[in-house]
């Protein structure tokens, strides 16, 4: 069974920065695209930010490129979002998520698996 768990969110200011990791209990993580996404109450989940099973391939949504990257730890099992020059706008709760795939994926309905999501929220 997979297991995705995401930690290191929380509160912090306009501007300043915070780094989420998503764990997963897969025994061949490095045969998985990751993504993350986000939601605020009410509304769609939105692509933020994708990473294929090598790490060599990336996506963004628009609204992120140039302050957020993704990564990918195959040894340790775990995929980051380094989230920098963070504006109120981006808070939401961020979720992890994981398909068996070689490809990069960037719609929910292509994951098949997901993380049970971490706050994320920027004070002005």
């Amino acid at each position: 069974q997979v297991q995705l768990v995401e930690s290191g969110g929380g509160l912090v200011q306009t501007g300043g920065s915070l780094r989420l990791s998503c764990a997963a209990s897969i025994r061949t993580f490095g045969n998985y695209a990751m993504g993350w996404f986000r939601q605020a109450p009410g509304k769609e989940r939105e692509f933020v930010a994708a990473i294929n099973w090598s790490g060599g391939s990336t996506r963004y949504a628009d609204s992120v490129k140039g302050r957020f990257s993704i990564s990918r730890d195959n040894a340790k099992n775990t995929v980051y979002l380094q989230m920098n020059s963070l504006k109120p706008e981006d808070t939401d709760v961020y979720y992890c998520a994981a398909d068996l795939s070689r490809a990069i994926l960037v719609r929910s309905y292509d994951y098949d698996y997901w993380g049970q999501g971490t706050q994320v929220t920027v004070s002005s």
